[in-house]
């Protein structure tokens, strides 16, 4: 996976977070669903404005095919499974900047997990 990709996927996760968010009867669901969605669009940026001022412009940015985007738990431990494997493939492990973005990414992933499965 390269920065694009990583952005990407980031976007993706955004969009199926905000479209389950309105889709949920549940409070809880909802409230978890809008701080992620809300949440990762500035770690997003915060990770691609610092990834551009050491290598550059990232350049194009699509979006990829969500996969089990109907179940909202398994989408994002599916997608932290993606960005978990591809981190060091993002950028060097050596990068800390760079690689505690993708914790706090990360962080952020579980955290939203947590909430949907145990208080939604």
């Amino acid at each position: 996976m390269n920065a694009a990709q990583f952005i990407g996927l980031l976007f993706l996760g955004r969009d199926v977070a905000h479209s389950a968010h309105l889709n949920t009867r549940s409070y809880a669901r909802h409230k978890a669903l809008n701080k992620f969605y809300e949440g990762i669009i500035g770690l997003a940026d915060d990770f691609a404005e610092t990834y551009q001022g050491r290598h550059g412009l990232i350049g194009p940015i699509s979006l990829p095919k969500p996969k089990n985007g109907n179940d909202i738990v398994k989408f994002l431990e599916g997608q932290l499974g993606e960005i978990e494997n591809g981190r060091f493939s993002v950028c060097s492990k050596d990068d800390s900047p760079l690689q505690n973005l993708i914790d706090e990414v990360c962080e952020l992933y579980l955290r939203t997990i947590y909430k949907l499965r145990f208080l939604g």
